[in-house]
């Protein structure tokens, strides 16, 4: 059967991958015997047991040190980070050990390490809500992957669990679709479901570093990353009725950067919207726009524009935590402005 949700995709991933590779191991918080806190790891110990299936304590330096010593020493691992906030806690593990020891050793040592972590706002307040996807980018060895649907989450982790370098694997948890404790990804994937590619049964990877066109366009560029990828949809819908057309691209990975991608589009369209839930400020939004000064700057005929969250802690009241994040009608007001609607 299809897997219609990102949270059957990704199982079916790691399903696949451990039983083509013995060497590859799960490890992480109540992964084991709670199934994991969305579900991604259901029933995987009683498949594969506690050899391969590694309940941890709540230590995310213990848990990314293991999976860094045990990818160094022959093993595939793929460690689950409940929050990419409490990846903070790990830093030195993950950007100073993982992405930087294989050159140190001039490559005779790799770290095929996955480290998986959701992201995203959720109405858990400040220390559970956070997009940290550019602290990450920012660390030369780490590759970045940011899955949209089903499809894209399945055969992007396939290919980051056989790659043999380091990558973070963030899961925006709107887009799990499956319970989760306190959240509402439910109702939120079901709300987006038209918009979804379900991930098919059987072998099939997606290259890192080719993004997507989720939508064809003419008139505006727009580049968006994750959930924000279905509300640029949404964005994209009430315009159309206005005239414009927008072209959206789903980069899936931001590092590495499908820069061919977006300045192809950026010829076809000359107007460019980067869409982010992380803040604005020197995060992947900004890397897209210097992107287009650089190499496009010729080709755009209006200011790059970006929509992101507000360079403030994520609020707890829900009224508060929508007005800080990017939202369609943000999204439509900025390609509104870029065309002089």
């Amino acid at each position: 059967m299809e897997s219609t949700r990102i949270v059957q995709a990704l199982r079916q991933a790691l399903i696949e991958e451990m039983d083509r590779d013995e060497n590859i191991v799960l490890l992480g918080e109540d992964i084991g015997v709670f199934n994991g806190s969305y579900r991604v790891t259901e029933g995987l110990l009683d498949k594969y047991g506690e050899r391969r299936v590694k309940d941890t304590p709540i230590s995310e330096i213990a848990i990314v040190g293991a999976a860094v010593g045990a990818a160094m020493t022959g093993l595939r691992p793929v460690a689950e980070i409940q929050f990419n906030d409490f990846m903070g806690c790990a830093m030195d593990q993950i950007c100073n050990q993982a992405a930087k020891i294989r050159l140190m050793m001039g490559g005779q040592v790799s770290v095929p390490l996955v480290i998986r972590a959701p992201y995203g706002a959720t109405g858990r307040a400040a220390q559970h809500s956070q997009s940290l996807e550019a602290w990450f980018a920012h660390v030369p060895g780490l590759k970045v992957v940011m899955p949209s649907t089903p499809y894209d989450a399945k055969g992007l982790l396939k290919t980051a669990i056989r790659d043999n370098n380091p990558v973070v694997f963030l899961e925006h948890k709107l887009l799990y679709g499956a319970a989760s404790p306190g959240g509402k990804a439910k109702s939120v994937v079901d709300e987006l479901d038209q918009t979804f590619r379900p991930a098919p049964e059987g072998e099939y990877t997606i290259e890192l570093g080719k993004g997507d066109i989720k939508r064809q366009g003419g008139d505006v560029t727009i580049v968006a990353v994750g959930y924000m990828v279905h509300r640029a949809v949404q964005a994209a819908k009430v315009l159309a009725e206005e005239g414009i057309e927008c072209e959206i691209l789903d980069p899936r990975t931001i590092v590495p950067l499908d820069t061919e991608l977006i300045l192809n589009s950026l010829k076809k369209t000359g107007r460019l919207v980067v869409v982010t839930e992380s803040v604005g400020r020197c995060g992947f939004a900004a890397e897209v726009a210097a992107l287009a000064s650089e190499e496009g700057l010729f080709e755009l005929d209006a200011p790059v524009r970006r929509v992101c969250a507000e360079n403030s802690p994520i609020p707890f009241a829900p009224c508060c935590e929508a007005d800080a994040l990017p939202d369609t009608g943000k999204i439509v007001k900025a390609v509104r402005e870029i065309c002089g609607k």
